[in-house]
């Protein structure tokens, strides 16, 4: 089911209040792949703006995606730069632009909403935007009912794995490095499944890795992962690869690892072995 709901907009962050609302520089509309969720899935937001007739950005803004609970109080966030930085972006045109969120592994249930905005990372300022003002020009998009994580699409990150991190400033976002080759668990689905693996190597200084994806001894997937950007990969298993055992496993193989500690550049005590970084890994049935 696809849920179509206009974003709204708000006021500036900053601006002063009572003051008139400028004319809206742009129509956002978010459509939800599903109306529920579950703990852990990914969920596909299509994203679409209307650029009004003069309107024309001088830098890139950020598009800031919160998401709440029925008090308002934020869960977590998916804030990111558009496909096309906002600086290309044409007057009376509509860009358009499909992104996957996971849903982060929060003690939280039930009804889900969804803000959505656009800001100047240089001065903060918010852009105002056709739709009802939540304040601060933050808009509730959609709503979604979060349930529980289903046993059977919970995937365990088993053997060759780093302890979990998080960063601390950014909710609901954290990751696990691997070593060499880290094994992923999980009940054998019986049938074919679509597996998302959301990756990154954040390190300039160790160079691009190459990445495997194995079911048993069968690849399928390799990819080259150059430092910077995280990518998602979406792979297809067959079910006759998960075999007839109650549980089964994918292993996520590197080229190389690297201890930051042994390389100048880092300036780290940190004597850990380590290949890439994981931030999602979720089977799809």
């Amino acid at each position: 089911m696809l849920l179509a709901v206009p974003l709204l907009a708000g006021l500036a962050a900053g601006g002063c209040q009572g003051a008139p609302e400028p004319d809206p520089l742009l129509t956002p509309t978010l459509l939800l792949a599903r109306a529920d969720a579950s703990i852990g899935s990914p969920v596909e937001m299509s994203y679409r703006f209307a650029v009004a007739p003069a309107t024309r950005f001088a830098e890139d803004y950020t598009v800031f995606v919160h998401f709440l609970d029925s008090d308002r109080e934020i869960l977590w966030t998916d804030d990111h730069q558009p496909p096309v930085p906002t600086r290309e972006w044409t007057p009376g045109t509509t860009v358009e632009y499909t992104r996957t969120m996971f849903v982060p592994r929060f003690p939280h249930t039930g009804e889900t909403r969804v803000e959505v905005g656009l800001f100047s990372p240089t001065t903060g300022e918010r852009v105002p935007m056709a739709g009802e003002n939540m304040g601060q020009r933050s808009y509730q998009v959609a709503t979604f009912n979060l349930r529980p994580q289903s046993d059977n699409l919970f995937v365990v990150f088993t053997r060759g794995w780093q302890e979990t991190e998080t960063p601390g400033e950014s909710l609901g976002t954290e990751w696990q490095w691997s070593k060499q080759e880290g094994v992923l668990g999980f009940r054998n689905p019986m049938r074919d499944s679509l597996f998302y693996l959301e990756v990154d190597q954040p390190l300039k200084a160790v160079g691009s890795q190459q990445v495997e994806i194995r079911v048993g001894t069968s690849v399928v997937d390799r990819f080259e992962l150059a430092p910077g950007a995280r990518q998602l990969r979406k792979v297809p298993i067959g079910k006759d690869l998960f075999g007839a055992a109650e549980s089964a496993e994918i292993v996520v193989g590197v080229g190389k690892t690297f201890v930051p500690a042994t390389i100048p550049e880092l300036k780290s005590t940190d004597a850990r072995e380590l290949g890439v970084r994981v931030f999602r890994a979720y089977l799809q049935p």
